[in-house]
C-alpha cells in the first residue's frame, strides 16, 4: 500500500512512524503488506499529522504530500494556551503557538490536558479545542477553573435542577461547583497523538 511509500519517503522506521499516530509497529507492518486495511480515523491521522495527501493516500493521484499550508486554509486555526487568561476569549496580544486542525469553528482555543481524571475519553497529553462562550448541556465536557483557579475538565451534569462536575476515571468523585467555579468553554474537540 501506499502507506509504506510515504513513511520511506519521511526516512521514517515503521516503530517511529506508528508511534506518532497511536498504533502498534505490527498493525502498521499488516497495513503495509495490505493485510489489514486503514481506519477512516488513521486515515485522517495519516493526513493530519504527516501532510500525506488523501486523494493520493486513497487512489493514487496527485501529490504525496500536501503543500504545507495546506493545513491552514482547510481548517481554522486556534491560540495554544499554557495558561488560561482572565480576559478569555480576548487574550490580547497573543504571542504563543497556534495550532491549525481542520474544520475549526471559530474562536475556538486549545490547551494540553494533564492528568486521567477525564480518561478513557480524554488522556494525559491530548490536546484539547474549546469554545469559550458555548452554552452547555448536561453530557457536555466543559473547561473549568477549580476553587484554586486551576483550569480542569469536567463532565457537566444536570440532575434534578442540581449541577454537578463529573469526571470520565471512576477512581475520582464528582462535585458540586460553587461560586468561585468558572466556566471557560466547551469542548468541541479532542485530539490524540498530534505532534505539536
Amino acid at each position: 500500500m501506499r502507506v509504506r511509500q510515504a513513511r520511506l519517503a519521511l526516512g521514517l522506521t515503521q516503530k517511529d512512524f506508528a508511534g506518532a499516530l497511536g498504533i502498534v509497529q505490527g498493525f502498521l507492518s499488516g497495513i503495509e503488506t495490505g493485510r489489514k486495511m486503514p481506519s477512516d480515523t488513521l486515515l485522517i491521522a495519516l493526513t493530519h499529522t504527516y501532510g500525506i495527501n488523501r486523494e493520493w493516500l486513497l487512489q493514487g493521484t496527485g501529490e504525496t504530500f500536501k503543500p504545507p499550508t495546506s493545513l491552514v486554509t482547510a481548517g481554522g486555526r486556534a491560540p495554544l494556551l499554557e495558561v488560561i487568561p482572565e480576559s478569555l476569549p480576548q487574550p490580547h496580544n497573543y504571542q504563543g503557538d497556534f495550532i491549525s486542525v481542520p474544520n475549526l469553528p471559530a474562536g475556538c482555543y486549545a490547551i494540553v490536558c494533564y492528568g486521567d481524571f477525564m480518561a478513557p475519553t480524554i488522556k494525559d497529553g491530548d490536546l484539547v479545542i474549546f469554545k469559550p462562550g458555548s452554552e452547555k448541556r448536561s453530557g457536555d465536557i466543559i473547561l473549568v477553573n477549580n476553587r484554586w483557579g486551576e483550569p480542569i475538565l469536567r463532565r457537566f451534569r444536570l440532575k434534578d435542577g442540581e449541577i454537578f462536575l463529573a469526571p470520565d476515571n471512576p477512581a475520582y468523585a464528582p462535585f458540586r461547583p460553587d461560586e468561585g467555579t468558572r466556566t471557560i468553554g466547551t469542548v468541541v474537540e479532542v485530539w490524540r497523538k498530534v505532534l505539536l
